[in-house]
């Protein structure tokens, strides 16, 4: 199942009545021959509410879901701004820089029009997204559009999807539980079950005549030596359970992601940790949260449709020791050892995520807590454990208060090329400054211990996506020169 939208661009041109209207249509063909990707060119260029009407049903007729309005000289301050109104899609607003020399027939004042174009949306009440500078060249422009896309694939995901959970969350990880008002605010719908629905459903996929299949593509993927045999046909059963259920349930919507419980019950009844079936959904776009993580399957959701590549969900585990970073840090690498932290699940995070060694497991904490002491893991088994290699990454989350409030968390950094010598899935993460943000964001504004993290850097991105979904609170790992609001100045 394809899991993620696909943007299918058009871009409307708009022109002030006592301005010349060939100098918008001229200036929208330059930024239609400067995008290098494929951008539906209406033709119809808004003057009043009619020609407006008429653009949105011609964009809507050609199939585009995001609408670039291009102010091509001041712009029609009602007719453009109705635009995001009638048009079901996220809406760039952009106005042309003058270019040719000539200020008397050939100048727009459109620098004018996006002043006037911003306080429509904002008097209208309606969403437009405007670039940090939204006014330039055809090539500018073309620049934008290119930075708009994926915020728009991630605004028409979360605006069409379905988050599916099974069970409550697990006791002593209620931090993971929120309000789903903010789900419902955000346009997201709910879908929860209980582990024994699950159950039932897995049951009735035994003997599934697919199981083969993807019994031979879990072989290939991880290679001999890296997998349990026997599991194999149980967690390849798992895996066609989440699938169809997953196609059977989605019903208004077009996307979905999964937040489950995945102890303790889960094991014992199913016969296996489900870590490595998270894994392969999550590679394919669906993220499977862990502990019914709902916020965190979300968050996953958001940088799979801005990346268009595996995400993760970690736990914000545990200190890197002083000695380990003054052996394999300090002097390597320019961070201070309050900058590094360790990254971790049981082994949730894609195989192609992770370093060659890694490899399906046993979950080591469960064993201790649900298998006889002394005996070998049966249950158990099914993580897919190893390093996490090395590369940039985006540590992020969306979450709603105990308040019912949205607020959200940046921070970029790495993956250091050090190995953690110990179990899970598990990288050895550096954030700068990342223990000013650990105390006065991650602790003072109560954030649970999941956070997302995006194989890259990708936070102008993931601002840009909270901030057009109306989040206000949007923190990042400040430098130093800039303290936060409860640091104290005297320490």
């Amino acid at each position: 199942m394809k899991n993620i939208p696909e943007v299918k661009l058009g871009m409307i041109a708009v022109s002030r009545d006592c301005f010349i209207i060939s100098l918008s249509e001229s200036r929208r063909s330059a930024i239609k021959a400067a995008y290098k990707g494929n951008i539906y060119e209406c033709p119809v260029t808004v003057e009043n509410e009619e020609d407006m009407l008429a653009a949105v049903a011609d964009v809507k007729n050609a199939g585009c879901n995001a609408l670039v309005v291009f102010l091509g000289n001041f712009g029609p301050e009602t007719p453009e701004t109705l635009i995001a109104k009638y048009f079901d899609g996220p809406c760039m607003f952009v106005a042309a820089a003058e270019g040719d020399g000539n200020l008397i027939d050939g100048r727009g004042d459109a620098y004018c029009g996006m002043l006037n174009c911003s306080y429509n949306l904002g008097m209208r009440h309606l969403n437009g997204y405007i670039p940090e500078y939204p006014v330039g060249t055809a090539e500018d422009i073309a620049g934008m559009i290119e930075d708009f896309v994926p915020i728009a694939r991630a605004v028409l995901g979360v605006k069409n999807l379905k988050i599916i959970t099974f069970g409550p969350r697990p006791q002593d990880f209620f931090a993971c539980n929120a309000p789903i008002k903010g789900l419902y605010e955000l346009g997201v719908e709910v879908e929860e079950n209980s582990e024994l629905d699950l159950l039932v459903s897995y049951k009735q996929h035994a003997g599934d005549e697919r199981i083969p299949e993807v019994c031979e593509d879990m072989k290939a993927e991880m290679g001999e030596g890296k997998y349990y045999p026997e599991l194999l046909e149980r967690m390849a059963q798992f895996e066609l359970t989440l699938l169809d259920w997953a196609e059977q349930h989605k019903g208004s919507r077009e996307y979905v992601a999964f937040a489950d419980k995945c102890w303790p019950a889960f094991p014992e009844e199913f016969g296996f940790e489900p870590c490595y079936v998270n894994s392969r959904l999550a590679s394919r776009g669906i993220p499977v949260s862990c502990e019914v993580d709902i916020y965190g399957a979300l968050s996953e959701y958001i940088g799979a449709c801005i990346t268009e590549d595996a995400v993760t969900l970690l736990d914000i585990n545990n200190s890197v020791p002083k000695n380990m970073w003054e052996d394999s840090i300090k002097g390597k690498f320019d961070y201070a050892l309050t900058d590094t932290f360790m990254g971790f699940h049981c082994g949730n995070t894609p195989s192609c995520k992770m370093c060659a060694d890694r490899a399906i497991k046993y979950q080591l904490i469960q064993h201790r807590l649900l298998e006889p002491e002394g005996s070998d893991p049966d249950f158990t088994r099914g993580t897919l454990e190893g390093d996490i290699a090395a590369g940039e990454i985006t540590f992020y989350r969306l979450q709603c208060d105990s308040d019912g409030n949205l607020r959200s968390y940046i921070a970029e950094g790495e993956v250091l090329p050090v190995p953690t010598q110990s179990f899970g899935g598990i990288g050895i993460f550096a954030i700068h400054e990342m223990g000013r943000f650990y105390r006065h964001v991650l602790i003072q504004k109560r954030y649970p211990h999941h956070g997302a993290v995006a194989f890259g850097h990708y936070g102008k991105a993931l601002f840009e996506v909270f901030k057009f979904l109306g989040v206000e609170d949007i923190a990042y790992n400040q430098p130093k020169s800039l303290p936060y609001p409860t640091e104290n100045p005297f320490k």
